[in-house]
């Protein structure tokens, strides 16, 4: 007997996919440690605690049983939304599933690598080239050059001057400046300029797609711009209290 199911009355279907998702190595299972530094992050950069969903990962931790609860309760109060926990022994996973978190067998061995610092990935027949900044004019000393692409999950910053990247930036990837970012590249990540408050900061890129745009803590989404300027060289800075965003000739 067969059984012809209307494919129009089908209220889901499963489809594998990957998407971007930032990666919270936890090298600490004091939840009032991980409270203090997420209080100084936040203070960094506002625009990236809005409600970002985090894997925690604990494969740094040598503890079979961790706070869980209470480090996930932590996040949430920094508008950071734990959706899985990656590693860990057994009552960690089972801590996990009872917390209604998904849970993720650890890397193998030296394959994780944190957001902090990652390494720039070297495309073929490209460079990098990092150090103070001697070009384009007008970029203020103390910033920082990154030549080739931005992969997702790694973020580059530029704690004391602006940030260049000579090439694309990916999604699921972050790149923050105390002042200027200007990305001569596709900008399809997130870019937060004047992390420190700077309200003459700016976002220059040849080619607009971000996820999150931010300057000196004002951020507007990818849906909230105007999609004629979808794809185009534009300069993002504050008009008051509101970002506006202008096409580049």
């Amino acid at each position: 007997m067969s059984l012809n199911v209307d494919r129009d009355s089908l209220a889901f279907t499963f489809k594998g996919g990957m998407l971007p998702m930032t990666v919270m190595e936890l090298a600490s299972a004091d939840p009032e440690q991980i409270r203090d530094q997420l209080a100084g992050k936040l203070s960094q950069s506002p625009a990236f605690f809005q409600h970002t969903p985090v894997v925690l990962s604990v494969e740094k931790l040598d503890e079979p049983h961790l706070a869980l609860e209470r480090i996930c309760a932590v996040c949430r109060a920094h508008k950071l939304l734990p959706v899985a926990v990656r590693g860990g022994a057994d009552p960690v996973k089972q801590s996990a599933w009872a917390l209604g978190l998904g849970w993720f067998p650890p890397l193998d061995a030296g394959r994780p690598r944190s957001l902090e610092s990652v390494a720039p990935v070297v495309e073929p027949d490209a460079s990098i080239e990092e150090g103070p900044l001697a070009s384009p004019p007008g970029v203020g000393s103390g910033g920082r050059i990154f030549r080739g692409t931005v992969r997702s999950g790694q973020q580059v910053t530029a704690p004391e001057g602006d940030l260049v990247v000579v090439g694309a930036v990916n999604a699921g990837a972050e790149v923050l400046a105390a002042g200027s970012v200007h990305v001569y590249g596709a900008l399809r990540g997130r870019a937060l300029a004047g992390i420190h408050g700077d309200p003459l900061a700016s976002i220059f890129c040849r080619e607009l797609h971000a996820e999150l745009l931010s300057v000196a803590g004002n951020y507007k989404r990818l849906e909230d711009v105007d999609p004629c300027l979808l794809g185009s060289a534009v300069q993002v800075r504050l008009d008051g209290d509101q970002l506006g965003i202008t096409a580049l000739s």
